[in-house]
């Protein structure tokens, strides 16, 4: 295996991991409970974590200054409005957590969050060729 090839699986290794912890493990019911409240703390302080956290995996693969920090910022401001969205369509719909409704969106929530990692590693892989 390239070395290349192994710094982009350990990056998309790192957004997995992150992407965990951010969502599953350190995400707060306060956190949680706001996200559909475009602008609350809440919600942004949960984008934001996902951001920050997603700076070693970016830096994995380039050492740009401008990359390591927008990349990441653009992450966040992605993520933020995923989940607002989710929780906005969640809450109209009045959607139970017993429902297939509630977990297709749940699924395609994850699913919007799993593409950006890898439009961020094209970006990058694209932006080193």
């Amino acid at each position: 295996m390239s070395a290349e090839l192994a710094h982009l699986f350990w990056a998309m290794v790192l957004f997995q991991v992150k992407h965990f912890i951010c969502d599953f493990v350190i995400q707060t019911k306060y956190q949680l409970r706001n996200k559909g409240t475009y602008g609350h703390p809440g919600g942004l302080l949960h984008s934001g974590l996902h951001g920050i956290m997603s700076v070693p995996a970016v830096a994995l693969l380039t050492g740009a200054p401008l990359l390591i920090v927008g990349l990441p910022l653009a992450e966040a401001v992605v993520h933020y409005h995923v989940d607002w969205t989710k929780a906005g369509v969640t809450r109209l719909s009045v959607v139970k957590d017993d429902s297939n409704l509630y977990w297709a969106l749940f699924g395609a929530d994850q699913f919007v969050h799993q593409a950006t990692y890898l439009v961020m590693l094209g970006l990058l892989v694209r932006l080193a060729a």
